[in-house]
C-alpha cells in the first residue's frame, strides 16, 4: 500500500499524519511551532516530525506516494513560495523546493484554510454526496476557511482567496487587525464571542456563566458559553444569539455569492451541535437571497476536526 503525507502548519502547533488511500490517518503527531526561529528551522522541524511518524509506523519513505502540506499566508503553487505569513518568519520563501530537497519526495503545498476545506469535500462534510461546490468556514482566533467550486479548490488570482474574516459586515464598526473597521472576525471568532461573554458577564454578577468558570473570567471559552445557553442562563442565551446574528450576516453572504452545496462550519464552537447550528439555520435562512428556492445550501457542521488539514493536505495533489 501506498501512504500520503499530509502537514498542517500553524502559528503554534506543527501536525503531521501518514494517510492511507481510503483518506484514513494511519499515525500522526505535533509539535510546537518555534515561531522566533528561522523558516529553515521551522522546517528541519518538520522533516524531524515526518521521518518520526514514519519510524513509529516501520515505514520508509518509499512507502510514500508524495507529501502535502497546508500553510498559513498566501501559498504561490505557480512558483512554490510562501509569499506571506503574518504569524511566521516566512516572506517569499521557496517552501514547497526546500521541503522537497529535505524529504526527497515530490512535495504539494496550499493555503491551510484551502486544505482544510479540500480535506472536508475529499472525506468529511462532502464525501459521499452529490457535491461539486462546498466552503468550509473555520471559527477560531480569526474566521478561516476554504472555497471548493467544480470539485477544485478556488484560489483566485493571487492565490489569496477565501479571507472570510475580511469581509467588512459594518464599515463603522470594531478596528480590525487588518486596518480596515468593522471585519466579520472582529465580530464572529470565537475571539470574538469570549469578548462578548465577559463584556456581558461584568455587566451581569449573577449570570451562572461565573460558576461555570470558576469565578475566573479568563477560563471562558466556547464551551463555557454554550453550557450556559443549556442552562437556560439569561446572559449566555442572549451572548449566544447576539453571536450567532453576527454569524449569521457572513454565512448569509456567502450563500448569497456561491450559492453553494454544503457549507460547512468548523472550530471548537461548532461541537455545542444543535445548540449552535439549529438557530443559525433559523437566522441564515430567514436571510438569504435564495429563500423561495426549492433546493438550498446544506448548513452543517464540518466532520473532520483538526484532522481535516493533515487530509486535505495529503491529497493537494488528487
Amino acid at each position: 500500500m501506498k501512504y500520503r503525507v499530509g502537514i498542517d502548519l500553524g502559528g503554534t502547533n506543527i501536525a503531521a499524519g501518514i494517510v492511507d488511500e481510503s483518506c484514513g490517518i494511519v499515525s500522526k503527531g505535533s509539535v510546537p511551532t518555534n515561531q522566533k526561529g528561522s523558516s529553515e528551522e521551522i522546517i528541519s522541524d518538520i522533516v524531524q516530525l515526518v521521518l518520526q511518524l514514519l519510524e513509529e509506523r516501520d515505514l520508509t519513505m518509499d512507502e510514500v506516494q508524495s507529501i502535502g502540506i497546508g500553510v498559513p499566508g498566501t501559498a504561490n503553487k505557480e512558483n512554490g513560495f510562501i509569499e506571506y505569513a503574518n504569524n511566521l518568519p516566512f516572506s517569499h520563501v521557496p517552501f514547497a523546493r526546500l521541503l522537497e530537497e529535505k524529504l526527497h519526495k515530490k512535495t504539494f503545498f496550499d493555503n491551510d484554510g484551502n486544505a482544510a476545506a479540500w480535506g472536508e469535500f475529499i472525506a468529511g462534510a462532502g464525501r459521499g454526496k452529490d457535491c461539486d461546490s462546498l466552503i468550509a468556514v473555520t471559527l477560531g482566533t480569526g474566521v478561516g476557511g476554504g472555497i471548493i467550486v467544480n470539485r477544485s479548490i478556488y484560489r483566485g488570482t493571487n492565490y489569496s482567496a477565501a479571507e472570510f474574516g475580511h469581509m467588512v459586515i459594518d464599515y463603522k464598526g470594531i478596528p480590525c487587525n487588518c486596518g480596515r473597521n468593522g471585519c466579520y472576525e472582529v465580530y464572529a471568532s470565537a475571539t470574538a464571542l469570549i469578548n462578548q461573554a465577559r463584556e456581558a458577564m461584568n455587566r451581569n454578577k449573577n449570570s451562572a456563566l461565573w460558576k461555570l468558570c470558576g469565578e475566573d473570567i479568563s477560563q471562558v471559552d466556547g464551551k463555557i458559553i454554550f453550557k450556559g445557553v443549556h442552562l437556560k442562563d439569561i446572559t449566555a442565551r442572549q451572548v449566544a444569539k447576539n453571536y450567532i446574528d453576527y454569524l449569521a450576516v457572513g454565512i448569509t453572504n456567502m450563500i448569497n455569492l456561491f450559492q453553494p452545496d454544503i457549507l460547512c462550519i468548523g472550530g471548537g464552537i461548532s461541537a455545542a451541535g444543535s445548540l449552535f447550528l439549529e438557530p443559525l439555520k433559523n437566522a441564515v435562512f430567514s436571510q438569504v437571497y435564495s429563500c423561495t428556492s426549492q433546493k438550498q445550501t446544506d448548513l452543517v457542521i464540518a466532520e473532520l476536526g483538526n484532522d481535516a488539514g493533515i487530509i486535505g493536505a495529503a491529497f493537494l495533489e488528487c
